[in-house]
């Protein structure tokens, strides 16, 4: 099995910073992609940013320039800078991961369980 637990979000002013974690654990023999996904209340859930094994780098529209994705692969981990935060940034944020854990295994999608990140005055 393979965990991915995500820290960083909480409420911050327009205008404001966060940074999103998340480590995933267990049986891990390779990991591929990562990335974060967001869904506001009422939307549908919406990639907002990924980064390939190889640090290949894509970004939603809305938070190109604000947003930076970052993985370290020696601690199985993704962080999510986002600075000049806006109201419409708030969601919940998810991690994924497309994990092998073995060396014959196929690869699959895990997910962290969401954090909430708010953007209000």
């Amino acid at each position: 099995q393979v965990q991915l637990v995500e820290s960083g979000g909480g409420a911050v002013q327009p205008g404001g910073s966060l940074r999103l974690s998340c480590a995933a654990s267990g049986s891990i023999f390779r990991i591929y992609s990562m990335g974060w996904y967001r869904q506001a209340p009422g939307k549908q859930r919406e990639l907002v940013a990924r980064i390939t094994s190889r640090g290949t780098t894509n970004y939603a529209d809305s938070v190109k320039g604000r947003f930076t994705i970052i993985r370290d692969n020696s601690k199985n981990t993704v962080y999510l800078q986002m600075n000049n935060l806006k109201p419409e940034d708030t969601a919940v944020y998810y991690c994924t991961m497309a994990v092998q854990s073995g060396q014959t295994t196929s690869a699959f999608d895990a997910w962290g369980q969401g954090t909430l990140v708010t953007v209000s005055s």
